[in-house]
């Protein structure tokens, strides 16, 4: 029997004008660990590299800044309006020698094979992670490289406990779960990556920190909030009155200051291997 492609679930958060923005927010707090995953890992000058997943192009233009001019990288994504605003973003920035094309990840090849792939929060959207990596891993030459960055939300805390923190993480984590993603994959990238057939693979989890009055902790999680409102209440896993999204960062906030509380957000994990 032959396997099929996987798809990727339905992105459950959406692509409307406020998502994205939240994604911009997200992937300048994810800039510094994703930078330090991925020089880890061993993105260097001059590779070829392929970024899973682009959206907005945020890891393809950091890859681009690892490989340098003398390398090369090509972001697939199936958004066509995420991918017409990674285009003028890389042009902006003169990141000639980063391109991206419009395509379903789970079928696309690649007449030329590449030193390395890269996907961030792409494997948290697919239901058979081990299929999806092992197809990928066609599109490396041997030897090459393949890095997956993901969330491991089982994580996510604040320390010490407050309630609503904890509320909403369960929120979170259920609308995600219902809707086929999985927020806690991050933990399971190293066993993914070997069953996927991928040799030498390691693993690194980078965990920050917001301490109180942050604001960034409070906007994170009402940012997921708003975009999973819908599914939330769908769901029956929360109601709009319990929610109370108009006054949901100042609550977080008060209740992170008053209990002298550090928030925790999901850890970014690496995990990377080496196709034999």
């Amino acid at each position: 029997m032959v396997s099929q492609p996987p798809k990727e679930t339905d992105y459950v958060l959406g692509s409307e004008p406020p998502e994205l923005v939240r994604l911009d927010r997200q992937a300048a707090w994810l800039e510094p660990a994703t930078r330090l995953l991925l020089r880890q890992a061993g993105i260097a000058p001059g590779m070829r590299v392929l970024d899973l997943g682009t959206g907005l192009g945020h890891v393809a233009r950091l890859a681009g800044e690892l490989v340098g001019h003398q390398g090369a990288v090509v972001g697939i994504d199936r958004s066509g309006p995420a991918l017409a605003a990674a285009r003028q973003r890389t042009e902006a920035a003169g990141a000639s020698h980063v391109s991206f094309i419009e395509s379903d990840v789970s079928t696309w090849r690649s007449t030329e094979p590449f030193d390395a792939i890269v996907g961030r929060l792409l494997l948290f959207h697919v239901p058979d992670p081990v299929l999806a990596v092992r197809q990928q891993v066609e599109n490396l030459r041997p030897g090459g490289l393949f890095v997956a960055l993901d969330f491991d939300a089982g994580a996510a805390r604040s320390e010490p406990p407050v309630r609503i923190v904890a509320e909403i993480r369960d929120w979170i984590e259920g609308a995600f779960m219902a809707a086929g993603a999985s927020p806690r994959v991050g933990a399971r990238l190293g066993p993914i990556l070997k069953n996927a057939g991928l040799a030498n693979v390691k693993t690194l989890g980078v965990q920050s920190y917001a301490q109180p009055g942050d604001p960034f902790g409070p906007a994170f999680l009402t940012g997921l909030i708003r975009s999973l409102t819908d599914t939330i209440i769908r769901q029956g896993i929360a109601t709009a009155e319990q929610m109370a999204v108009d006054t949901l960062e100042q609550r977080i906030g008060e209740a992170l200051r008053d209990g002298d509380a550090v928030l925790l957000p999901p850890t970014l994990v690496g995990a990377w291997g080496r196709r034999p």
